[in-house]
């Protein structure tokens, strides 16, 4: 029964390579070509070498399986030298070894050499489109962007100390995080707009804009309705779309600063980023794409000029100002107690809501002692922060812009605030 076992493990096994070698040699095969020019290896090269790699590996004899990279390896650099196509790369031998390894790999894992295989066949299937993709539709400042967000998630983030400074507060790990979420925001926003057409450029400016400041993008938009070329509904439905970020960032800063609030602040996000949302397009629906830039005549729908993906300095400085006022809160909070939360969660909310949201979050979670009042300040600053964008609108476009802003800024807030109290 012991050897029927093992026989049956062992053509598995060796079924599984098969199938890993079939999967990537067909799709090598279409693009093999015929003559004296074909590439190097198709299916039955693929499917050998993946089935030579799990026989090794089934062996268990080290040795032998260093031999048959080996072996796969000087056939691969040969066929290289030997090549006289017009397009010499080296995709190809790199897989064929790749195939030995995941047969190899079958012997140990099934299951991740089939996701290897999987992979590196979609790689080799999208070579025109990844090759359009970064020769074409990718730009030098989206490529400088990404190389600094990955410096910043993949060696800042794990080097910093992950252990507060000062009494609770001034996590450096933190503060590295929240300012790659931000990052991440402004990516994800920049690509929105690439992706989506000309017309919808206004609504979408002001949702980008939103997540680095709502209040800001209100005061600009203000500002274009007063010079009196631009319509007020227009602009106001886009103010108010550039609340969904508001939204969306209350949610994204209590998973960074204190994700135990998460489940509780989702929801009423997400009822008001939709009520935000909503109002938003009704306000400007007809007549946002007549006012929206026209694509320059160089340019094709859709294409941006060349842009970096976000503005790390905005970033640092809405980080920095989040970190400073936590700890201004943590201070009135020392000094006078709940009291000194609330009065500091106000004051905060007259700038920016999201420092709001990150000094209070930060003193605790929803079922500590300190809870309720964390709730309470929380709501209190959204309502003063609704108050505080309404004026901006009246002071920056006037009281026409302001009465059609108004609506959609108290509703998305007050929805907020009842889902937030009835939970």
């Amino acid at each position: 029964m012991q050897d029927f076992a093992d026989f049956s493990t062992a053509l598995a096994v060796l079924a599984s390579a098969a199938g890993c070698g079939l999967l990537m040699g067909i799709e090598r095969e279409r693009r093999k070509g015929a003559g004296p020019d074909r590439a190097l290896a198709g299916v039955r090269s693929f499917t050998l070498a993946a089935i030579g790699g799990a026989t090794a590996a089934l062996t268990g004899i080290p040795a032998l399986m260093a031999v048959g990279a080996a072996l796969v390896a000087a056939l691969t650099v040969v066929a290289y030298a030997r090549d006289r196509s017009g397009d010499p790369g080296v995709t190809t031998e790199i897989a064929l070894l790749l195939a030995y390894l995941i047969g190899v790999t079958c012997a140990r894992d099934q299951l991740l050499a089939a996701a290897l295989a999987v992979v590196v066949t979609g790689l080799m299937a999208l070579r025109d489109t990844l090759h359009q993709f970064a020769n074409q539709w990718l730009q030098p400042g989206e490529v400088r962007s990404g190389l600094i967000l990955a410096a910043l998630a993949l060696l800042v983030y794990p080097l910093a100390p992950d252990t507060p400074l000062w009494q609770g507060v001034l996590n450096p790990q933190v503060m590295v995080r929240l300012v790659i979420v931000l990052l991440v925001i402004q990516s994800l926003a920049h690509v929105a707009k690439r992706l989506m057409q000309a017309r919808h450029a206004l609504a979408l400016s002001a949702l980008a804009s939103g997540f680095v400041s709502s209040t800001a993008t209100i005061a600009s938009l203000g500002m274009e309705v007063r010079t009196g070329h631009s319509a007020p509904r227009a602009h106001a439905g886009a103010a108010v779309l550039s609340c969904v970020a508001t939204m969306v960032q209350i949610a994204v800063v209590a998973a960074t600063v204190q994700p135990q609030w998460l489940a509780r602040l989702w929801l009423p996000a997400l009822v008001g980023g939709c009520v935000a949302a909503a109002m938003g397009w009704w306000s400007g629906r007809g007549t946002a794409h007549r006012l929206a830039s026209a694509p320059s005549a160089e340019a094709a729908p859709g294409v941006l000029p060349d842009a970096p993906m976000f503005k790390l300095r905005d970033a640092l400085i809405i980080a920095a100002l989040l970190t400073g006022i936590q700890v201004g809160v943590h201070l009135l909070t020392a000094w006078l107690g709940d009291a000194g939360m609330l009065a500091g969660a106000l004051l905060a909310a007259l700038a920016d809501v999201h420092a709001a949201t990150a000094a209070v979050l930060v003193r605790g979670g929803p079922d500590s002692a300190a809870g309720p009042a964390i709730a309470s300040a929380l709501m209190a600053a959204l309502l003063v922060h609704a108050c505080s964008k309404c004026a901006v609108a009246l002071a920056s476009g006037g009281w026409r812009y302001a009465l059609a802003v108004a609506p959609g800024i108290v509703a998305h807030t007050l929805a907020f605030v009842g889902v937030f109290a009835l939970q």
